[in-house]
C-alpha cells in the first residue's frame, strides 16, 4: 500500500466535497445608508408685508392688517413661505372690520351683520382658495379687540375687529409666496343693506398669520471668487 499517495488522494476528495468548493465567491452588496428622518413640522409666525396696517391690539398685542379689495396679487397682503419639503399650511384669523359708534350702541341702532369674502392667490394670480367671515355686531362686547393709536377715549381707534374666523388653508408644495386680497363685503344694517366691491376699499382685517411646514434644504451660499494675487 502506497500510504503517502493514499493520503494525498483522500485530501483531494475532501476538498472537492467541501461546501461551496469550486464555486465563485459571492460578494454581499454593502447596505445603503438609511435616509435621514424627515424634519418635524413646525408652526411659526410668517414673514408678512402688509400694505395697510391698522395697528396693534390693546388686549391681544396682535398687529391687525387691512384686507383691501383688489385683483393684483402684488398689491395684497404678501406672505412668504420658508424653504420647505412637501405642502404647507397657511394659518390666520380673519375678522370683520367695524367702525365703532358709542352713540349708535346707546340708541340701540348699532346692529350690523357683516359678510366679507377674501381670496388667497399665488403671485401669478391663481386662486388657491377663499375665506369668508360672517358675524353680527350689537354692543361693545362683540368687539374682538381695540386698536391703539387713535384719538378716541383711551387712545384707541374707532375701527376695530369684530368676529373671528380661524382659517387653515393648504398650499401647494411649490408655492413660496401668497397674497391675501379682498373680494366683496355685504353689510346689513337696521336701515338697509350695503354691498362694497370698489377696488382699494378695506373690507376686513387679518391677524396672527402663521405658516405650518416641514423645513427643507436651503440653497448653499455661492462660493466666494478666488482672490487675485497682487
Amino acid at each position: 500500500m502506497n500510504r503517502p499517495r493514499d493520503l494525498v488522494a483522500a485530501a483531494l476528495v475532501a476538498v472537492l466535497l467541501a461546501p461551496g468548493a469550486g464555486a465563485q465567491t459571492r460578494r454581499v452588496p454593502a447596505k445603503k445608508p438609511a435616509p435621514p428622518p424627515a424634519a418635524e413640522p413646525r408652526t411659526e409666525p410668517a414673514m408678512v408685508k402688509c400694505p395697510q396696517v391698522l395697528g396693534d391690539g390693546v388686549r391681544t398685542k396682535r398687529q391687525y392688517c387691512e384686507v383691501l379689495i383688489g385683483n393684483d396679487p402684488a398689491q395684497g397682503i404678501l406672505v412668504s413661505i420658508p424653504p420647505h419639503t412637501g405642502p404647507t399650511t397657511l394659518l390666520f384669523d380673519l375678522h370683520n372690520r367695524l367702525t365703532y359708534s358709542e352713540e349708535a350702541v346707546k340708541a340701540n341702532r348699532a346692529y350690523q351683520r357683516f359678510t366679507a369674502s377674501t381670496g388667497v392667490l399665488t403671485l401669478d394670480n391663481t386662486l388657491i382658495s377663499r375665506a369668508v367671515i360672517q358675524s353680527e355686531f350689537r354692543t361693545q362686547a362683540d368687539l374682538v379687540d381695540r386698536v391703539s393709536g387713535g384719538s378716541g377715549p383711551g387712545g384707541v381707534k374707532a375701527v376695530a375687529p369684530t368676529g373671528t374666523e380661524a382659517v387653515a388653508m393648504a398650499l401647494p408644495a411649490d408655492v413660496m409666496q401668497v397674497s391675501i386680497l379682498g373680494e366683496k363685503l355685504s353689510v346689513v344694517r337696521v336701515d338697509g343693506v350695503d354691498d362694497f366691491r370698489a377696488q382699494g376699499r378695506p373690507i376686513a382685517l387679518v391677524s396672527n398669520i402663521q405658516v405650518e411646514y416641514r423645513p427643507g434644504p436651503t440653497k448653499p451660499a455661492p462660493a466666494a471668487p478666488p482672490k487675485k494675487r497682487k
